[in-house]
């Protein structure tokens, strides 16, 4: 069973009157992205998987990347995994009740500006990154073309199940 804790600052847009609030497309990203992965087991199995998502602004996520990527700069989404790789399956078999599969942090104006370049509402951008820090959390990156195309595809194919477009389709990276 999954638990997906969405926490929004007052950058992001409101969305009250949304048929979707942050906190449900939170939860549908993540839900979309387990089951599309290796791991989607972890959808309806006992143990709770929890993962939180934190809808911040790029200050927070500049001090965040500065502090634990050296890198001093705001990017559009980190995940934080809590559960090493290669122990991911073994959670499957886990007694422990909860598994904490880690935390993902979006940047407010760094995925507005990048939305407005692609020419995609807020939301569809932030659902794309959602997906893709939740394949973070599950063991996936793209350090080399390999591993990115792999896990492009998964992105791929789980934002299309949701009706969202290819965000590769102009070869942009993420971070």
């Amino acid at each position: 069973m999954l638990d997906v804790d969405a926490s929004i600052s007052s950058h992001w847009p409101d969305r009250s009157g949304n048929a979707e609030t942050w906190h449900d497309i939170a939860r549908k990203c993540v839900s979309t992205a387990v089951s599309f992965s290796p791991y989607s087991q972890y959808v309806d199995q006992p143990t709770l998987f929890a993962v939180s998502i934190k809808m911040s602004d790029d200050a927070e996520v500049q001090a965040l990347n500065r502090d634990y990527r050296q890198k001093d700069r705001p990017t559009n989404v980190l995940s934080f995994p809590m559960v090493q790789s290669d122990l991911l399956s073994a959670m499957s078999h886990s007694d422990d009740g909860e598994v904490l599969l880690g935390d993902i942090i979006l940047a407010y104006e760094t995925c507005a500006r990048e939305a407005q370049e692609k020419a995609i509402s807020i939301a569809d951008h932030a659902q794309h990154l959602m997906v893709h820090g939740t394949l973070h959390l599950l063991g996936f990156d793209h350090m080399d073309d390999a591993e990115a195309r792999t896990m492009e595809a998964l992105e791929i194919k789980a934002l299309a199940s949701m009706g969202l477009a290819n965000p590769y389709s102009n070869n942009d990276d993420n971070d």
